[in-house]
């Protein structure tokens, strides 16, 4: 039985129908990817389903029961709670059940046989309720979702009053996580996340997480590794794609040229006959004539597929930038901190023209920073930038510092053109290039003060290409940019685009690093910085391998203790003792008698060897966040520790014969 049915769903604004006759199920676990345009009706969907909003006609069924969780920009947390305090008010339910069976504990003490039999029968449903709400390992999962999302636990202690939005955003994250409800809807969860917390996030949602998931994101890398069907809002209607986003992709290209196929031949067909009728309307086949041009208008009324209309994505076309100078920015010695908080320190760097460098590293560790300082925008505390000769530099910030606010988008265009061209540009010329980015001529209006996020982001953009720059420096370039925008950047930027200069790129959008750059700055959030001589996905591949060498060389070293541990104890052990231990009561020989020595110290390694895996094995994240299979762990090493006590005191008794 589907977890969701949304059937024929209709809603409009006005006479625009966003949604027009929509039907989508959802199956319980299924991780589904909503994706469309701006203003297609993604949003107006999922209000639809958390029930929001109601639809002008259609229908929304959920499975009775069923719990429906939903990320909101600004999540509702207590302000006088701490960080992990409001992470775990997701248990509430778990806190109650608790609550009550210490109640039952407390009324068994004093209980008649017939209300202790009542009492009894309560304490097993509750035990099996605490159990499916998460039973007794909550802090282990509590603590791994807070790390996997990037929260330290030097902030746990952070009244949710002082965090910063991005904390917050989060932590948000976090409890909606941690509740599990049955239907996960996720709207840009990525926004307030790093590298490693989105790939946390892409890993816990494909491999851990029991709930359904529809995924609203512009993280192509996401996306791929997540859902198992796309969703897509165009133009007021809904079509589905089996398999992951880039199968999307090739999916609908294939249905959009089959479509245009088929309205071409109609197109022909229809010339046909308009030829036919104008050439016999007025002659002694005006009859035939005119019933054909029944015909016609009917068949234009109901049967004419419509073109599929490309998506309109950004007609983004960097300019021949003049050549600049072999050395680009040289910086030696760079250091930087605010009071304790070291940023980087005896920092070199040199880049060369034409090279394309991108600098990763968690949030707040000093990125935006670092790229200041190469630009003389911000003092160091040590160390000298040089800049090197005939350098056009166009850089793309995520605050849009310089950004005049009275001014309207085509008004500041036109200023940018003209600061960047040596020439004052016309208005027609703004508009021409503000058209290029999807700004129609009412939006063209708009002042800078009033538009969106994302109109922002395009507007900086456009001024940005409207110069030959020949070294381009981005800070988070596609935060509000969609897919197909940020696909068009994408590939304006790569060398293959055309782009010749020299870029550096502060990212999290792990495809637009992969496709453009070829070397990396490593922020490790310790006041660490490195160079790497390689692409993300190399880096990645580095990096993953030298984690599990560290791992495998931390298990050689426990290992080699443990063994350690034991040859002391057999050769403290082996030596005489002035006092004999009891031997064992007259006619209670024990079975363990007819061991040899060989045999009983051969079965000791085997459970040694067995408990030291099963305690491997409770320290592996994955396991400790999983209440049952920590109570299954820990029977099985009270089981092998239940065997290996009396094997051992028979070795004792033999080694002091």
């Amino acid at each position: 039985m589907p977890l969701l049915t949304v059937a024929n769903v209709v809603h409009a604004y006005g006479a625009n129908h966003v949604l027009d006759g929509a039907t989508v199920s959802i199956e319980p676990g299924e991780k589904v990817g909503l994706v469309g345009r701006n203003g297609s009706g993604k949003s107006t969907l999922l209000k639809i389903i958390l029930g929001q909003l109601a639809p002008d006609a259609g229908s929304m069924q959920l499975q009775r029961g069923a719990r429906v969780g939903y990320l909101a920009q600004d999540p509702n947390l207590d302000p006088d709670l701490t960080l992990r305090d409001a992470a775990e008010t997701a248990f509430a339910d778990l806190h109650r059940l608790h609550v009550e069976m210490h109640a039952v504990y407390d009324a068994m003490a004093t209980a008649t046989p017939d209300e202790l039999d009542r009492l009894m029968k309560k304490q097993a449903r509750l035990e099996s309720e605490i159990e499916v709400a998460g039973g007794y390992a909550i802090d282990h999962r509590i603590d791994a979702t807070l790390h996997g999302l990037g929260l330290t636990d030097d902030q746990f202690g952070i009244q949710v009053r002082h965090l910063s939005g991005g904390q917050k955003g989060r932590l948000g994250l976090a409890r909606l996580l941690l509740e599990a409800p049955d239907l996960l809807l996720l709207d840009e969860p990525t926004n307030h996340l790093d590298i490693d917390g989105r790939e946390w996030l892409e890993s816990f949602l494909a491999d851990e997480y029991p709930g359904a998931v529809i995924l609203v994101s512009h993280d192509r890398w996401l996306l791929d590794r997540v859902v198992s069907r796309i969703i897509e809002t165009e133009r007021g209607v809904v079509r589905e794609y089996p398999g992951n986003y880039e199968k999307y992709v090739e999916l609908r290209e294939e249905r959009m040229l089959t479509v245009a196929r088929q309205h071409d031949k109609q197109m022909d067909r229809i010339r046909q006959e308009e030829v036919f009728i104008r050439k016999y309307k007025a002659g002694q086949r005006a009859k035939q004539a005119r019933g054909r041009q029944s015909k016609l208008e009917r068949f234009k009324a109901n049967e004419v597929v419509e073109r599929p209309a490309e998506l309109k994505v950004m007609r983004l076309s960097l300019p021949k930038a003049p050549r600049s100078g072999e050395q680009v920015i040289v910086a030696e010695g760079l250091a930087k901190a605010y009071g304790d908080l070291v940023l980087f320190s005896n920092l070199d760097i040199a880049v060369a023209r034409g090279e394309r460098i991108g600098i990763i590293g968690p949030n707040g560790t000093g990125k935006t920073t670092l790229v200041r300082a190469l630009l003389g925008q911000t003092d160091v505390d040590a160390g000298e930038v040089r800049l090197g000769s005939r350098l056009s530099i166009g850089y793309y910030s995520q605050l849009h510092e310089n950004v005049d606010a009275s001014l309207t988008i085509w008004q500041y265009l036109q200023s940018v053109i003209a600061a960047d061209g040596g020439g004052r540009a016309t208005e027609q010329q703004a508009r021409d290039l503000a058209g290029a980015f999807l700004f129609s001529g009412d939006e063209q209006e708009k002042r800078m003060s009033e538009v969106s996020g994302g109109e922002r982001s395009r507007a900086v953009l456009a001024g940005l290409v409207a110069g030959a720059h020949n070294v381009l420096v981005l800070d988070e370039p596609t935060n509000h940019l969609d897919i197909p925008s940020a696909l068009r950047l994408e590939q304006a930027l790569s060398r293959d685009g055309g782009y010749e200069g020299t870029l550096l790129l502060i990212s999290h959008d792990r495809a637009l690093l992969q496709a453009t750059c070829d070397r990396l700055i490593v922020f490790d959030g310790a006041g660490g910085v490195r160079l790497f001589p390689g692409t993300y996905l190399e880096y990645q591949e580095r990096r993953h391998a030298d984690e599990q060498a560290r791992h495998a060389a931390a298990e050689q070293t426990r290992r080699q203790a443990a063994d350690a541990e034991k040859a002391r104890t057999r050769a403290a052990a082996a030596t005489p003792k002035k006092t004999k231990p009891a031997a064992p009561a007259p006619g209670r020989a024990t079975p363990l008698a007819k061991w040899s020595l060989a045999q009983l110290e051969a079965r000791i390694e085997t459970l040694d060897q067995t408990i030291t895996e099963l305690d491997m094995r409770l320290m592996d994240p994955d396991v400790y966040s999983d209440g049952e299979a920590v109570k299954a762990i820990q029977a099985e090493r009270r089981i092998c520790e239940d065997e290996k006590r009396p094997l051992e005191i028979e070795w004792l008794h033999r080694a002091a014969d």
